[in-house]
């Protein structure tokens, strides 16, 4: 066993919560209308893990982490949005959010927000802004 051993393995990733700009994540027509996807950045030895959610048309980013209790929102990959794609639906602990604006509208953080991540579309890409 080297030194690194089981304490390495157990360790916890660290996190960051912003990006740089201009980072290409996927194309547009990657994500349906109404859909989500979910996405992992390594930056530097630190993990950003956001998601971009399209709708109407437009499309928001998100940091995965839900205001009410830090979970991710996602139980299942790239699975934010209820079945008729209306809300983001934290897996957890049913928190509502609205898809554009991140606001909470249902569960145990109504009022609250959801971390927005710059994100456009821009000739076709997706792009951390």
């Amino acid at each position: 066993m080297t030194e690194e051993g089981p304490a390495a393995e157990t360790q916890e990733r660290k996190r960051v919560w912003k990006t740089p700009p201009n980072v290409a994540l996927c194309l547009e027509a990657d994500i349906a209308d109404p859909g989500s996807r979910g996405f992992v950045l390594q930056i530097g030895e630190a993990f950003f893990h956001g998601f971009v959610v399209k709708k109407d048309g437009q499309v928001a980013g998100w940091v995965d982490r839900c205001p009410h209790a830090g979970f991710p929102i996602a139980v299942e990959l790239d699975r934010y949005l209820t079945p008729d794609g209306s809300l983001i639906l934290c897996g957890w602990h049913g928190a509502a959010f609205e898809p554009l604006s991140g606001a909470c509208v249902a569960g145990p953080c109504a009022g609250g927000k959801l971390t927005p991540w710059p994100v456009e579309a821009r000739g076709g890409v997706i792009r951390t802004a």
